[in-house]
């Protein structure tokens, strides 16, 4: 592609040159003034067929031939380039998004990610920088194209509320949806739209105002984060705990620190059930440090469990450690 616009620059710098050369050229062949060779240029490299401005010698009729000649082959080289650049522009396209959708139907488990402006971005980072796999969904290729510049990522352009979209994007399939639209209207759309397809997927959706909230509770969202309740609770945290603000800041947000506070969910598959926390020794197995547990059908939070906690299917163990960490306990206790 870039040898292609290379190629194009030069074919605009030939046709230039070309025409101020034929202006020089009936000047100084012709003696004429700059009007008439300028008007002369352009009716012989436009083959327009006008007849000549005055009556040319012998040696400006081979001049004329001349610029014909190579004028017509700059004109036919550069509208080559310009056509290949065109397709090839389109081909690029085309097979990228081939090459998308057959990862994208490979994928189970994933996230979608609905609006790709600044919120949905910070949503991307955080999924691409632990390792989960997502799709981005957005209208405009202008977002979408700030977040390409990334390998890996999956992404398609189009409305998010539409049925196609979201079955292209593995809605069926799917673990999670985020709705990061600055639209409560259209997040609502959304959301409704993902429960028909899929009524297990988990969604967390933005609310832009607090009336929305109930609607998009009731729409079928099973969390939902107010900008205007995050940054007062933010705002009040920063004033009188600044220092875990700070920590939590350093270990959840930096660009550089690997330390996460992940969940793993036990399923009736894994090892650690029937086991107690010091039995499981997850601490020593992984380097992983359990700061909570929570199970699914009870609800009930245990903070700091006591090393006689006994693991139960359904748990969901909160843990803080890296990605290597929780990968090896994904593996070594087989836990999801």
């Amino acid at each position: 592609m870039e040898e292609l616009r290379r190629k194009l620059v030069n074919a605009f710098i030939l046709i230039v040159f070309i025409f101020v050369s034929g202006v020089m050229g009936y000047v100084w062949l012709e003696g004429w003034s700059f009007f008439d060779a300028l008007y002369m240029t352009v009716i012989t490299l436009a083959s327009v067929g006008y007849g000549e401005t005055h009556e040319l010698s012998a040696n400006g009729r081979l001049f004329t031939i001349f610029l014909i000649v190579i004028g017509m082959g700059a004109f036919v080289y550069a509208i080559s380039m310009v056509t290949a650049l065109i397709i090839e522009g389109e081909l690029n396209g085309y097979l990228r998004r081939k090459k998308m959708k057959a990862k994208i139907d490979k994928l189970h488990s994933h996230y979608i990610i609905c609006g790709v402006g600044s919120v949905g971005r910070h949503v991307i980072d955080e999924l691409y920088k632990t390792n989960r796999a997502f799709v981005a969904i957005d209208k405009d290729i202008v977002q979408l194209d700030k977040i390409h510049c990334k390998e890996s990522i999956l992404f398609i352009q189009g409305d998010a509320s539409e049925d196609d979209i979201l079955i292209q994007a593995g809605i069926k399939r799917a673990a999670g949806l985020v709705c990061a639209l600055p639209s409560d209207k259209d997040n609502l759309f959304i959301v409704i739209t993902a429960k028909s397809l899929n009524p297990t997927i988990r969604i967390v959706t933005r609310a832009m105002e607090d009336d929305s909230i109930p609607k998009l509770r009731k729409a079928g969202a099973d969390s939902i984060v107010s900008a205007n309740a995050i940054g007062g609770m933010r705002m009040a945290s920063e004033m009188i705990r600044p220092k875990v603000v700070s920590f939590l800041d350093k270990m959840l947000r930096s660009q550089d620190a690997s330390l996460r506070v992940e969940e793993l969910s036990l399923g009736r598959e894994s090892t650690l059930i029937g086991k107690t926390l010091r039995e499981a020794n997850i601490n020593d197995a992984t380097g992983l440090l359990v700061i909570a547990t929570n199970n699914d059908q009870s609800g009930e939070y245990r903070h700091n469990p006591k090393s006689n906690y006994v693991f139960k299917n359904d748990d969901v163990l909160i843990v803080i450690g890296n990605a290597e960490q929780v990968n090896e306990c994904r593996k070594k206790f087989n836990v999801r």
